[in-house]
């Protein structure tokens, strides 16, 4: 239970990075993921990242440069620009639903216009799933100047689209439905230069 931690990526540049595991029964139609991040890094980083063996960018959360985060399905993405960052606590989901194709990305609580991306499309099974490096192969090809830097917290995946009162209730640490990932029993294996730590702020 990391309820009220932090994993901290005390390395900058950093090869570090953090295993999630999860049994997933059959390939995604839909998806939320969520998480909180703290950073000061004004280079590229990947927050999420989900490779399947056909495809390196099935799901990805990538911040390519302040006020603006990319938002990978299939290998296809569609950006959401954001207000500048004012060194505090930044909080995304982003959900994905095949059938319209449309993606939808909350920032602190509040929802950006939608987008369209990947309609369609299913995302594999197999996956690797890690916080704090954009895989370009299964599982590694790390560049480590895409690498998170900072604190990460309350990470979540689901296998639906969130209704708009739980993307605010994942916003404020609230009740949540069960979840493929959960911060609350999440099951990881640090790699490299990470340590869990008490959270030092809202």
């Amino acid at each position: 239970d990391l309820y009220r931690k932090v994993f901290v990526f005390r390395k900058d540049p950093s090869d570090a990075y953090v295993v999630l595991k999860t049994k997933l029964e059959q390939p995604l139609q839909n998806f939320t993921v969520c998480l909180r991040s703290y950073t000061d890094l004004t280079r590229p980083y990947s927050l999420f990242s989900y490779a399947t063996k056909a495809q390196d960018n099935e799901i990805l959360l990538f911040k390519p440069r302040p006020g603006e985060y990319r938002f990978y399905v299939g290998g296809k993405f569609v950006t959401f620009r954001v207000p500048e960052g004012r060194g505090d606590w930044e909080h995304v989901c982003a959900s994905w639903e095949s059938a319209t194709g449309i993606a939808e990305f909350w920032f602190n609580g509040k929802p950006w216009p939608r987008k369209g991306l990947q309609r369609g499309h299913t995302v594999g099974v197999e996956a690797a799933m890690l916080l704090g490096q954009e895989q370009d192969a299964f599982g590694g090809g790390f560049d480590l100047y895409n690498s998170f830097s900072g604190e990460l917290a309350d990470v979540y995946l689901w296998d639906v689209g969130l209704s708009p009162d739980k993307m605010r209730a994942a916003y404020l640490s609230l009740r949540l439905p069960p979840a493929l990932l959960a911060w609350k029993s999440l099951s990881y294996e640090a790699k490299g230069d990470v340590v869990v730590k008490p959270r030092l702020r809202e």
